[in-house]
């Protein structure tokens, strides 16, 4: 069995996506799925399938809005009051 470069990047952004889902920690659930969602809209270009990467360019920019919420939330003056 040979992979070529373009069923590598799929592997490796299913992988992931799978290893984000199984994160106890959101932080890194959505960071590794960002990574994951990352891959497949790179695989989902190289393969010319709308579909996926659309999907997936959604996704990662839902989990980048969600980790900016996050660190702002962190790092405001009224986390540190609290």
């Amino acid at each position: 069995m040979e992979l070529n470069l373009v069923e590598v990047v799929g592997h490796m952004a299913s992988i992931m996506v799978a290893i984000s889902l199984m994160m106890k920690n959101i932080v890194r659930l959505r960071v590794l799925n960002f990574i994951g969602c990352s891959l497949f809209v790179i695989y989902g270009l190289i393969i010319d399938a709308s579909p996926v990467w659309t999907m997936n360019a959604f996704v990662a920019s839902v989990n980048v809005y969600y980790l900016v919420k996050m660190f702002r939330e962190q790092s405001s003056p009224q986390a540190e009051g609290a």
